[in-house]
């Protein structure tokens, strides 16, 4: 033991439980997630929105010119090109075909059928798809709601339920003890037997009274419209007989 002078009454020990001073620690080392950047940013702040620099696109040339070094022609001027007018013969264009109007006869508006005249729509039933037989969509009726009828219902409160059962033919009030035959059992006597008897008539067919069965002709076999009368020649007077005379002396 050392020979130095201790001072108080705390000697050095070994310590009676596990002490953090002791153990090694990372320190700083640790890494927390970042608060810059759009990936594995920090879920527990707030994220910005992240924008990129995209490349420089190509742009085309559109002008292709050389610059001032090319040659100006001597005969351009600033007011255009100067010199005589020249001119090139060429071959004679062809004429240029008409539009041929069609006439008020070429149309068939007729063929047109629905087209042109209104009609109703048509409709065509095609063939089921491929594509329907991968929905497995259940229908309304695959659904069972709980009845609302009956003692079982989940969440209503219910009344009580009584059944009727069938009449039982032992103890009730019609049962024939005594097996009485009922008016049913009696057969039906004619009234006839024990009474006077009523008198009896028979329905027979019609009879037809004679007449003449020959076949007249109706006003429909006359055609007055195809006759033509004949003028004949006759002998007699002019004049008619109901016309007065002519009396010219007339006694005073």
């Amino acid at each position: 033991m050392s020979t130095d002078v201790w001072v108080g009454s705390w000697r050095p020990h070994r310590p009676r439980g596990p002490i953090a001073a002791l153990y090694s620690s990372p320190g700083p080392k640790y890494g927390l997630p970042t608060n810059v950047g759009f990936q594995l940013h920090d879920p527990s702040r707030f994220r910005a929105p992240a924008y990129s620099f995209g490349t420089r696109r190509f742009q085309e040339q559109e002008s292709c010119s050389p610059g001032p070094g090319y040659l100006v022609p001597p005969n351009m001027t600033m007011r255009g090109r100067d010199g005589i007018p020249a001119y090139s013969i060429y071959g004679r264009p062809r004429d240029i075909m008409s539009f041929r109007t069609p006439g008020p006869g070429r149309y068939c508006p007729e063929k047109a059928g629905r087209l042109a005249y209104p009609s109703a729509p048509i409709y065509s039933l095609a063939s089921r798809t491929k594509e329907f037989e991968n929905d497995q969509t259940p229908g309304p009726a695959a659904y069972g709601l709980p009845p609302m009828i009956g003692p079982r219902v989940v969440n209503k409160s219910t009344a009580p339920n009584y059944s009727i059962y069938g009449r039982s033919m032992i103890g009730s009030f019609y049962e024939d003890l005594s097996k009485t035959p009922g008016p049913c059992n009696y057969r039906l006597v004619d009234p006839s037997i024990y009474k006077n008897r009523p008198p009896h008539y028979s329905m027979l067919a019609r009879n037809m009274p004679p007449g003449d069965n020959t076949t007249k002709p109706g006003p429909g076999a006359y055609s007055p419209e195809k006759y033509a009368q004949q003028r004949g020649l006759t002998f007699g007077i002019r004049h008619s007989d109901y016309v007065a005379p002519l009396i010219v002396d007339v006694a005073e």
